[in-house]
């Protein structure tokens, strides 16, 4: 088993959730008392969404950067960038690296193409909705990308940084999700690692790609040397 590097913190909540989803894949993959291995690297989410606010992408970058050498110094053989926004940065992050950064893009597009759909809506940060880092991404893969309108987009980012980012889900929250996701196409991406904290698939009517749960399991069959395509990982409670 390869080491997998997860460079976390942005939030902690949604870090914690990749750390359980990474080891309930292993002991599924392998049985008995088996874990994933793995480096954890989490970083001050305050000083990163300062950063966000501001606009100043490269300095992003380069504290990023640095912090995927270090879990390169620390043994990984690969390493996960644990947050969708930040893979805004996952040039910089790669170019600091020996070893293979897997982009949360690359997974949800495999996913979605595997799926058999063509038209996806995705959901995220204002800036992962209105940044083309992650709909170019998608996009590159024959998919058509729907975003929210602006009053929707408002919405779901002011969930995500006031709510989700603590560790507050509300009803309320999850009702106005689905409406947003009414709107949308054949599909949804939940492209927010902390989205999976309120929605998933028995919420809304149409097919949902957690990303959080398909760059984990991207991460596990790479690590152990698995091909082929994504395998289903599910979220309980």
């Amino acid at each position: 088993m390869r080491t997998i590097g997860l460079l976390g913190g942005m939030s902690w909540e949604s870090s914690a959730l990749y750390y359980r989803l990474l080891n309930e894949a292993v002991r599924e993959r392998l049985g008995g008392l088996h874990s994933a291995r793995c480096v954890l690297l989490s970083v001050d989410f305050a000083e990163i969404e300062r950063l966000q606010v501001a606009g100043d992408w490269d300095r992003a970058g380069e504290l990023l950067a640095a912090d995927a050498r270090s879990l390169q110094a620390a043994g990984a053989d690969l390493v996960l960038l644990c947050t969708n926004t930040m893979h805004v940065v996952a040039g910089a992050v790669t170019a600091g690296l020996d070893v293979p950064l897997l982009h949360i893009g690359d997974s949800t597009a495999e996913a979605v193409t595997a799926a058999g759909l063509g038209r996806i809506g995705l959901l995220g940060t204002r800036y992962t909705m209105e940044q083309p880092f992650l709909l170019d991404r998608l996009s590159a893969a024959g998919l058509e990308v729907v975003v929210p309108d602006q009053a929707d987009r408002d919405l779901v980012h002011r969930v995500i940084f006031e709510e989700l980012v603590l560790g507050v889900v509300r009803e309320e929250s999850r009702t106005a999700y689905r409406e947003v996701v009414a709107r949308g196409a054949q599909g949804v991406v939940l492209g927010c690692t902390e989205i999976e904290l309120l929605l998933g698939p028995d919420d809304v009517d149409v097919p949902t790609f957690p990303t959080t749960a398909l760059h984990v399991a991207a991460a596990v069959r790479a690590a152990l040397g698995e091909g082929g395509p994504p395998a289903p990982t599910t979220i309980d409670g």
